[in-house]
């Protein structure tokens, strides 16, 4: 039998001992006072942060909301049903945040980055993003320039969406609002396949699951989900998820916005986060103001719209940028841009409600849709006399500004000489050439749901409404002289008329072409 040597015991113990962590730990603990409808008041929580994440008894989670003398009021992101009074609750000493991976791209997550689509967790390296960041400053970004193609025709040639602004979607339920979300999403597939991509966020609050399930396979069956991630609070989660669902994806859209890339975060919709917060606010007993909504809904809103900006190019100041997380140091690239598409639903067409205008007052400019166009088979329903996009032609590359500057202008003009048209009577011919070419321009931006166009085939079929080269179609044949004009182009003008209409050109042999094309299409439908 070997001998133990007193000196190697005393060494292997000497060795365990100097491992011994000797120091006294003091880990904050607080109870549970009292839980209603997802809002937990907490005693003992003295050194609690506003916004820190909190830990309960039993694995459920929730936000510091409410700091007040002698205890702390907290949101929870779990049924209430699963923590009870006298429940013990631990600090995380960790503001809110959601763990963001490259391998986040083509999942369903809830606000706290957690998969609910089934298909395993989410691996990659991880980087925490704080739900609540200050926007950049303004000596960090650059002015709007670059286009965000939506592929809707009326959207691109009327209210162009820049990348880095922000552009409302409002309108009554069942107007189309998702529809052009949607159809943004789908068209930027182009520039994923050209090693472009601009990654996509859809975040859907306070919905139907079977709405969201829905949404998410017509972005799978389109090739969509490659380049898109949706967050997703619907309407059986708690309070607090549909109201921190927004910050989750705007969070999201950073980490793509700092690393110089481009993202576009779809929030759909405030109106139904603004509720939540309400809910959440009302339980909090905050005090309540217009509309029943607590005094700070308008900061709310602005400070999440705030956080979508165009990053300055130069890289060497982007690092400086304010507020930056400490995950994403020596990460970040200049460049990048994160574009936002709220939408807001109105209630009877009422954009003077509360919300509403708040919201209106914060973005770049709104898309307005509107019922009765709609049900008259005008989509999308863009009502153009309020629709604006306060970047405009700066967000459209050249080719679209010169071939469609005059269209909003002309389609706002026919839209006030139609109504004169109602009462009758006899109309010279100048009003009469601009209601016929009106009317013909307003079947030309009618669109296909899920059917985006690339700009050059959209300025294509535009140079034709815009010139009067439809005076002598029928109004009920433009749709095929689209049909046929397009499919013309493709099999024989691609290289001599698209593609220089890609690159901004517009010149008198591609003029020369598409009048020639037009003028036989038209011969052809006689």
């Amino acid at each position: 039998m070997a001998e133990i040597k007193p000196s190697e015991v005393s060494r292997v113990l000497q060795e365990q001992l100097a491992g011994v962590d000797t120091s006294l730990k003091y880990e904050e603990m607080g109870t549970v006072l009292q839980v209603s409808d997802g809002v937990a008041r907490i005693y003992g929580l003295e050194c609690a942060e506003a916004g820190e994440l909190l830990e309960f008894e039993g694995g459920v989670t929730g936000v510091v909301m409410n700091l007040e003398e002698d205890n702390v009021g907290a949101v929870l992101f779990g049924s209430s049903e699963m923590v009870k009074e006298g429940f013990e609750v631990r600090r995380t000493h960790r503001i809110a945040s959601v763990m963001v991976s490259e391998e986040m791209v083509g999942r369903v997550l809830n606000p706290l980055g957690e998969p609910i689509d089934g298909r395993g967790e989410i691996g990659g390296q991880k980087f925490e993003m704080p739900l609540e960041r200050k926007a950049p400053g303004v000596v960090f970004r650059q002015p709007v320039s670059e286009p965000l193609q939506t592929g809707l025709k009326a959207v691109d040639a009327m209210i162009p969406i820049g990348r880095g602004q922000r552009e409302l979607i409002i309108g009554d339920r069942q107007t189309g609002k998702t529809a052009i979300a949607i159809d943004t999403i789908l068209n930027q597939r182009a520039g994923y396949l050209r090693g472009e991509p601009v990654y996509c966020i859809y975040v859907a609050v306070g919905q139907k699951g079977s709405t969201v399930a829905n949404i998410v396979n017509t972005l799978r069956e389109k090739g969509a989900m490659d380049y898109t991630i949706v967050v997703a609070a619907t309407a059986s989660d708690p309070a607090a998820m549909q109201y921190f669902a927004p910050f989750a994806g705007a969070a999201i859209g950073e980490y793509f916005r700092d690393t110089g890339r481009h993202a576009l975060v779809v929030y759909d919709d405030l109106s139904k986060q603004a509720v939540a917060y309400r809910e959440v606010s009302l339980i909090l007993r905050r005090p309540s103001g217009r509309e029943a909504y607590p005094g700070d809904i308008f900061y709310l809103h602005s400070r999440l719209l705030e956080r979508a900006a165009k990053i300055i190019g130069r890289t060497e100041v982007a690092e400086k940028m304010n507020d930056l997380p400490e995950s994403l140091v020596g990460r970040v690239k200049g460049g990048g841009s994160l574009t936002a598409l709220p939408i807001i639903e109105t209630q009877a067409g009422d954009v003077s409600a509360y919300i509403p205008t708040n919201v209106i007052a914060i973005t770049d400019g709104q898309i307005f849709l509107a019922s009765d166009l709609f049900n008259q088979g005008i989509r999308p329903a863009i009502n153009v006399g309020i629709s604006v996009s306060r970047v405009g032609g700066n967000a459209q590359i050249k080719s679209m500004k010169r071939v469609a500057g005059t269209l909003k202008i002309d389609q706002a003009q026919y839209r006030e000489l139609e109504a004169f048209t109602k009462f009758g009577g006899d109309l010279d011919p100048v009003t009469a050439y601009v209601i016929d070419k009106g009317k013909k321009n307003t079947q030309l931006l009618i669109q296909p749901q899920y059917s985006p166009l690339p700009v050059e085939e959209q300025i294509a079929v535009l140079y034709a409404g815009v010139n009067g080269l439809l005076k002598g179609v029928d109004v009920t044949r433009v749709r095929d002289f689209e049909r046929a004009f397009l499919d013309t182009l493709r099999a024989s003008y691609k290289e001599s008329v698209l593609e220089p209409l890609a690159s901004g050109v517009v010149d008198e042999t591609v003029s020369e072409a598409l009048e020639r094309v037009a003028r036989e299409v038209i011969e052809s439908l006689k």
